[in-house]
């Protein structure tokens, strides 16, 4: 993303033959972090992301306080992201590499992704 600066979006795509749902929101692991960055909660939308085959669903993540308020400051140069289970917290299997520019993604203590959305829009909005 190119605004605001200190956010990304992932897209994630059902490339199946079938049905899938986007439970939650994404864990996000940069690099080897040893915490686990929350959610917006405001962003929880009211029902699961259900993507058909072909169809994408969003997350935004913001990866910094845009106000500096943020601690420990670093660059992450890789990304995985982890899938919840329809149990909260719970694992749902497969993890995805994303991804990222050469020069690593600046990311602090604000760290947060918003719950799955179906648009890139709602997921931009937090």
């Amino acid at each position: 993303m190119s605004r605001p600066l200190n956010h990304m979006l992932i897209t994630v795509k059902n490339t199946g033959s079938r049905p899938c749902d986007l439970t939650y929101f994404p864990y996000l692991r940069f690099d080897e972090m040893q915490w686990a960055p929350g959610a917006f909660e405001e962003s929880r939308p009211q029902a699961v992301i259900t993507l058909a085959p072909g169809e994408s669903g969003y997350a935004g993540v913001r990866l910094s306080a845009a106000d500096s308020s943020g601690e420990n400051g670093t660059k992450g140069h890789s990304l995985t992201v982890i899938f919840q289970g329809r149990t909260p917290r719970s694992d749902a299997g497969p993890t995805a590499s994303v991804r990222l520019p050469a020069k690593g993604v600046y990311y602090d203590s604000k760290l947060t992704a918003t719950y799955w959305q179906s648009s890139a829009a709602d997921a931009l909005t937090w």
